[in-house]
């Protein structure tokens, strides 16, 4: 399976919220993503294969920080290293763009998410109670220093 990743463009927005609500059961709307298109400080990636939105990941670069706001892949294309194809090009473009530091919240109860930022070396950093608006779930806050 060939794997593409590229900046999120227009056209891709609808294959990405049909990854996006079967991912999360709070996802982003349409103009929300549409919206972080034109956001100077947004930054998604697409991963496609035969021209089809399987995963993405977008972050928000401050100053020399990468805040990850979200990593999603198609259920059906899970456990194939897409989730982490997403996250390196997603750091290797921020390290290109001055940031020295990675920060996400993750639900408490998602291992798959967790133990992937694990592999890649971020660290807990402490917890946001009841932050998921959805069902209060705790966030992990997470830190990557690099």
């Amino acid at each position: 399976m060939c794997i593409t990743i590229d900046l999120m463009k227009e056209e891709d927005i609808d294959g990405l919220l049909a990854v996006s609500s079967l991912s999360f059961s709070d996802s982003w709307s349409k103009a929300s993503y549409i919206q972080e298109l034109s956001n100077p400080v947004a930054k998604y990636f697409i991963a496609k294969t035969d021209n089809k939105v399987v995963g993405f990941a977008g972050t928000w670069i401050v100053l020399d920080e990468g805040h990850i706001t979200n990593i999603a892949v198609h259920p059906d294309f899970r456990g194939k290293g897409i989730a982490s194809k997403l996250l390196v090009e997603l750091i290797n473009y921020c390290n290109n763009h001055g940031c020295t530091a990675y920060t996400l919240e993750v639900r408490s109860g998602n291992k798959a998410a967790r133990g992937l930022y694990e592999k890649y070396n971020f660290k807990e950093a402490g917890i946001r109670k009841g932050y998921y608006e959805d069902n209060k779930e705790d966030a992990v806050l997470m830190w990557l220093k690099e």
